[in-house]
């Protein structure tokens, strides 16, 4: 009812709230909620849902309000726009709550939407752990086809084919007449200088075979199956699209060479690559489901839960995976995705477990049992430790950054085959004579958690053998600590050179060749290798130190003469965690990852406390763990969680146009012709525009998306009457009266964002770069007094706060 008192109808609101009503016409606040960003892009509120259903007054199409396809898509290389896909999905879930009440059918499709969430976790778990099962099994029987091949079946690795033997002794329970080495294969001798020779030259020759197979397999099919993933994982979850990172030739091929590149002997793992399978697991399995696959936004919360999945698939931890997720790559975590992240990484446990690929019942290959408490004493040595990890990350990460941007701007990373080759080569024929770097990265972090038993053939267990007298009746869990023998002192040895070997070459392995060559490789296992050696090397000391020294201030009153004072896997552990937690910066999911390896809550504080070292030590030094200097590295469009702005400068510092640039492109509600607004469009590269009233009022009205705009005239074209370049196009509810003759007018309300997110030109920066974290804004307008003044991208703030700290702001490559 208008003022004069006559009476209106509203027409096709038949199930519709008064709040409904009202949202087609006027303009609704942009909900608060959580999400991502776009360069030149905006904030959707639900006022818009309206009209890009075809309820509202702005209707493109027909009165058949047939959908207009690729309306509310996005472009390779952009941001999704979260609010308008939260709306989207509250206005289906909306639908079909209330279709629910009207027939059974509609009950029925209500409750398999609410459970197709539940369905697809049990998938992604599904699949997710018969792969990494698989990839496990593969890369064991590789890595053990460098040493030899099983006769009664080249399909066995060389655990198995010794399995059935019965011509094993204790001392050597790894050697059976059924599995013979390439020089008992050659020469019939696996003893003397030339059958060591050919097995020196076999194992290279393995190497460089495994290596080479895979980089040309990345480079031939799939460029995006490189490096680790977790970057790019970390960059898509916060909203960035990247077309292919995460099809099904890039889960074929990263599978494939993930186990190629794991057993040629490189210093990296498979357990940060597992972290995209699951996720390209994740991405396939959604297009099963109409919700996942129409919905960018809830896509995301499948990928996020996919990442618990990964890390628990490769750690045998479902807890630590959630937290993972939660704690390093996911950008947004309801309660929701908490649940089903629990869930999905269950399955995917009990999956892996299923299929035993350690073949010892476990879910991880160094599962280890410590018998003997540790003392407060300890916690200085833990702290040490610590200290070494956070040191080792920040040099790691400077180091690896340094040389990945010479990789960039040299020759060098022009060639990545015989990168890779030569990378290869160098490692084999450094690796093979020291039996620690000749493992495998797994194996070699369960022998160095190991706890010495009596019946332990280990080298790092060579102790003298010495006769104690217990009491009678005392029972020990494990051994007394004992005296170094030649064995140990031999490994003690090798480790110190492994550990050098480990920390230079992983610094050159990783992240091999920056750009679309990359290699496939992950960070976990050699970082914890090389804590693990430090650890055990640090353990053993200690060990030694309180045989030796019992009667010493620091040992007396805990450490009696024929006790188990030390013990130096844990160490090892605590190390692993240490130089892992430098190098990423995780610090709660990192102990959960570790505790699961043994379940004696008892050893969490020194978990804890070199942990929470290590990651002060290396953030002193910088705050960037090595997967967000990697996509600093690369350019993208990510903008840090952990990162804090404190610059004071304000909004108008940093939006566009600055004072010297032309004025900012943008629509008026009505006015512009067909011809006019693609000339605009084709003559600027931004992704969406902001409507205002008029160019003399500059009020602003609503914002555009550039893709939406061109999309809406070519349907218009095609499929209405009279649409020529000389047509209007009108941001209005109604239509402007117009001469008899004039073209039909083109209205493109319906496609307008009424609640694009605003801020003054005085407020503070830092404020406004929260806004964008926890809002998720692709760009936010700047007005003053309602008058519209420029516009701030998340590239505009990425490019700020690059100069701030004194980088390249052209560093940021996408848009």
């Amino acid at each position: 009812v208008d003022n004069n008192g006559t009476q209106y109808g509203l027409l096709g609101l038949k199930s519709y709230s008064l709040s409904d009503s009202l949202s087609l016409f006027c303009p609704a606040p942009c909900p608060s909620l959580p999400g991502a960003y776009d360069e030149y892009s905006s904030c959707s509120g639900s006022s818009r849902a309206a009209g890009m259903n075809g309820n509202g007054p702005g209707n493109l199409v027909d009165p058949l309000e047939d959908p207009v396809p690729g309306l509310g898509t996005y472009e390779d290389f952009n941001t999704i726009d979260w609010v308008r896909e939260k709306s989207k999905d509250r206005d289906r879930h909306r639908e079909i709550t209330n279709k629910s009440r009207q027939s059974t059918v509609a009950l029925l499709h209500s409750v398999s939407d609410a459970f197709s969430g539940w369905l697809l976790m049990l998938l992604v778990g599904l699949m997710s752990g018969a792969l990494a099962g698989g990839i496990d099994i593969a890369a064991h029987w590789l890595t053990d086809m460098k040493d030899g091949v099983c006769l009664i079946g080249f399909w066995f690795n060389h655990e198995h084919c010794c399995w059935t033997s019965n011509e094993t002794t204790f001392q050597e329970r790894d050697r059976c007449p059924q599995w013979q080495s390439w020089a008992e294969l050659i020469t019939g001798t696996s003893e003397g200088a030339f059958a060591y020779i050919v097995n020196y030259v076999m194992y290279i020759f393995w190497a460089l075979l495994f290596s080479f197979l895979a980089v040309i397999l990345v480079r031939a099919f799939a460029p995006y199956a490189c490096g680790s993933g977790i970057p790019e994982i970390k960059t898509i979850l916060s909203g960035f699209i990247i077309r292919g990172y995460l099809g099904k030739w890039t889960l074929i091929i990263k599978t494939i060479t993930l186990v190629l590149a794991v057993s040629s002997g490189l210093s990296l793992g498979k357990e940060g690559p597992l972290v995209h399978v699951a996720c390209c697991c994740a991405n396939i399995l959604c297009h099963l489901f109409t919700k996942y696959r129409k919905n960018e936004a809830k896509r995301r919360e499948v990928l996020s839960a996919a990442a618990a999945v990964g890390v628990s698939v490769a750690f045998g931890a479902p807890i630590g995976g959630v937290l993972f997720s939660l704690e390093e790559v996911s950008y947004y975590f309801p309660l929701k995705t908490l649940w089903r992240s629990f869930f999905a990484a269950l399955v995917a446990a009990f999956t892996l477990r299923s299929i035993n690929p350690f073949g010892n019942s476990r879910l991880v290959l160094f599962y280890v049992e410590f018998h003997a408490p540790w003392h407060l004493v300890e916690l200085g040595p833990f702290i040490l430790l610590g200290i070494f990890g956070g040191l080792w990350g920040a040099l790691f990460i400077r180091a690896n950054i340094a040389w990945c941007r010479r990789r960039k701007s040299t020759r060098l990373g022009h060639y990545p085959v015989i990168e890779v080759l030569v990378v290869a080569a160098l490692t084999a024929v450094i690796a093979y004579p020291n039996s620690y770097t000749r493992m495998s990265g797994a194996e070699l972090i369960s022998e160095l958690f190991n706890d010495c038993s009596l019946l332990d053939s280990s080298q790092l267990c060579g102790y003298k053998q010495v006769s104690c007298a217990e009491e009678p009746g005392e029972l020990k869990a494990g051994l007394a600590d004992r005296p170094a023998g030649p064995g140990l002192y031999t490994a003690l040895w090798q480790l110190a050179l492994a550990l050098i070997f480990k920390m230079m070459i992983t610094v050159i392995t990783f992240g091999m060749k920056v750009g679309a060559d990359e290699f496939p490789s992950g960070l976990f296992i050699p970082s914890m290798a090389v804590g693990a050696i430090a650890g055990r090397l640090l353990g053993v000391g200690m060990e030694q130190l309180a045989y030796y020294n019992h009667d010493w201030f620091i040992f007396k009153g805990w450490c009696s003469p024929g006790a188990d004072c030390i013990t130096p896997g844990l160490y090892a552990m605590v190390g692993a965690a240490a130089c892992l937690g430098g190098v990423t910066r995780m610090t709660v999911s990192l102990v959960v990852h570790h505790v699961r390896a043994d379940w004696r809550l008892e050893y969490i504080v020194p978990l804890m406390a070199a942990t929470m070292t290590s990651k002060w030590v290396a953030d002193a030094f910088g705050r960037e763990g090595i997967y967000e200097a990697h996509i600093r590295l690369n350019g993208y469009p990510f903008l840090e969680p952990k990162e804090e702005f404190e610059h004071s400068s304000l909004a108008v510092d940093v939006m566009r146009p600055r004072r010297s640039d032309p004025a900012l492109a943008v629509l008026t509600q009505e006015g512009m012709t067909v011809g006019e607004v693609e000339a605009l469009v084709e003559s600027t590269h931004y992704s969406g525009f902001p409507v205002v009233v008029s160019q003399e009022s500059q009020r602003l009205v609503g914002f555009v998306l550039r893709r939406d705009l061109l999309i809406s005239i070519d349907n218009a074209r095609k499929r209405q009457e009279g649409v020529v370049s000389a047509s209007q196009v009108v941001f209005t509810e109604h239509a402007p009266a117009q001469a008899a003759e004039a073209p039909p007018p083109l209205r493109l309300r319906g496609i307008m964002d009424l609640s694009p997110f605003t801020v003054t030109d005085h407020t503070p920066m830092d404020i406004t770069v929260d806004i964008f974290r926890k809002l998720g804004l692709r760009q936010c307008l700047v007005t003053h007094n309602g008058r519209l003044l420029g516009i701030i991208t998340k590239k505009d703030i990425l490019k700020h706060m690059a100069q701030i700290a004194n980088r390249d702001p052209d560093s940021i490559l996408f848009n």
